[in-house]
């Protein structure tokens, strides 16, 4: 495999024509250029990062439409994740927008929610409050599913009532395409934001680990 030199213009520019042309001819057509500008450079990219921060996986380019009503067959995005387990430590994503990368953990199961909220519960020293207010502070957006009431079995005036809301945590930054995403900068630049990132990544695989019962499929 070859060193990570960055990624090219032309893969931001490629997902923002694949949002508009989500279809095997368009893919066929780009497909070689895919794999030299945007999959290869991931690849070599998640290779350089792996001894620091856990195995890693490059995610496949084709959508499962087996349950979805939109059956357009790509993924808008080429997306990589490093951790110890499934869905658990750290993600970059390339798309349209550009470059986001950022970590935490994706709930593929609903013991894995469970552990996270009685972890939020039990944390009456605010410690994950701190990691969630410091990474916003440096520019990091907290995502993921979210219930629009409070969860079953806690109160309505529990203090960190917006955390236990959440379904899964994940911190993310979008960068968008700064010259550097075009050099080997980009592998310190996504480095330091990982490392930026691992007090929550750290904090969801102690206390919210794998998903056990749900069998990985990148």
């Amino acid at each position: 495999m070859s060193e990570f030199a960055g990624f090219t213009p032309w893969g931001p520019e490629f997902y923002a024509e694949l949002e508009l042309h989500n279809s095997r001819e368009f893919w066929a057509e780009h497909k070689a250029r895919w794999e030299r500008e945007v999959r290869d450079p991931m690849r070599a990219l998640m290779a350089a990062l792996e001894p620091e921060f856990g195995p890693a996986v490059v995610f496949r380019p084709h959508r499962d439409v087996r349950f979805s009503a939109d059956k357009s067959p790509y993924k808008t995005h080429q997306g990589a994740i490093a951790g110890p387990a499934r869905g658990l430590g750290y993600y970059v994503q390339l798309d349209a927008d550009g470059l986001s990368v950022g970590g935490g953990f994706r709930s593929h199961s609903a013991t894995q929610t469970d552990r996270y909220r009685r972890a939020v519960d039990a944390d009456d020293g605010g410690e994950l409050p701190a990691i969630v207010a410091t990474l916003e502070g440096q520019g990091y957006e907290v995502i993921g599913a979210t219930l629009k009431t409070r969860p079953r079995g806690y109160p309505a005036d529990h203090p960190r009532l917006e955390l236990l809301r959440r379904k899964e945590l994940m911190a993310i930054r979008n960068v968008g395409v700064p010259t550097w995403l075009a050099t080997t900068e980009a592998l310190d630049r996504v480095r330091a934001m990982w490392t930026e990132v691992r007090p929550l990544a750290r904090w969801a695989t102690e206390h919210v680990g794998p998903a056990e019962d749900v069998t990985a499929r990148p």
